[in-house]
């Protein structure tokens, strides 16, 4: 059964960004003396891009075993990696060309593929370079860290509301069609981010209040709300909100 999501607020500002930078570099940390390599799937955003280049930046570039760094990403466009669209563009443009870490063991996903080949060739990759857990789940590669964004329509990743990727149980990766600007996307399904040893929503602004609060305090509606889904069992959930994001909860007020 999968623990209480724990929701952690910062000031508004530059915390969120830090915070979420600490958050990646202890959780290296820890991936790193206890397995001996980490494996993070990044996403996309403007919280996001700033952590990335904190993370380029010292002190916490010199604190982090580039070497031992596994990176991934959650969803991509189906575009190609200098696109502007591209979240694999943007952290390489952040962090990947300012740190250490051997071109292999970055691993994006190739959006300007066949989508469907893609996405196959994606859940290959990371059965093969991402370890399941011992004696448990073992058909599920095992991510020492996901980061997610939050969209207003609550989606996350490119999980979107009504869509089928929402009812996946069998694929690590699918290519999909979303109601977006770039329709088509290639995203992890549920069952891989709820595999996951820790996820971190990053959710920052006031535009974002009111659906944190019905992701976290309304009615269950998951295919309203896919990041309703978001459950890691048996990982660690925090969503990382500034005060701003946080301002509709309750809170026990």
């Amino acid at each position: 059964m999968s623990r209480p999501a724990e929701i952690e607020v910062v000031a508004d500002g530059e915390a969120p960004a830090r915070r979420a930078a600490e958050a990646f570099a202890s959780a290296a940390r820890r991936a790193v003396s206890e397995r001996g390599l980490f494996t993070v799937a990044l996403s996309g955003g403007a919280t996001p891009r700033a952590a990335y280049g904190l993370l380029a930046a010292e002190p916490l570039r010199s604190a982090i075993a580039w070497e031992r760094v596994h990176l991934f990403w959650g969803d991509e466009r189906c575009v190609p990696p200098e696109h502007s669209d591209s979240d694999y563009g943007m952290a390489h443009e952040a962090l990947i060309a300012h740190v250490p870490i051997p071109p292999e063991n970055v691993h994006r996903l190739h959006g300007e593929d066949d989508p469907g080949e893609a996405a196959r060739a994606y859940a290959a990759e990371l059965r093969s370079a991402v370890p399941a857990r011992a004696a448990s789940r073992a058909d599920l590669p095992v991510l020492d860290l996901v980061l997610l964004g939050l969209g207003d329509n609550g989606h996350t990743a490119s999980l979107f509301p009504h869509s089928a990727a929402l009812h996946e149980t069998e694929r690590l990766v699918v290519a999909t069609e979303v109601d977006a600007a770039v329709r088509r996307r290639l995203t992890v399904t549920v069952p891989v981010i709820n595999a996951a040893r820790e996820v971190v929503f990053l959710v920052q602004g006031a535009a974002k209040a009111d659906v944190v609060r019905r992701v976290l305090e309304g009615p269950y509606e998951p295919d309203e709300l896919p990041a309703q889904l978001v459950a890691p069992d048996p990982g660690r959930l925090t969503w990382l909100l500034d005060e701003a994001a946080a301002s509709a909860l309750d809170r026990g007020r």
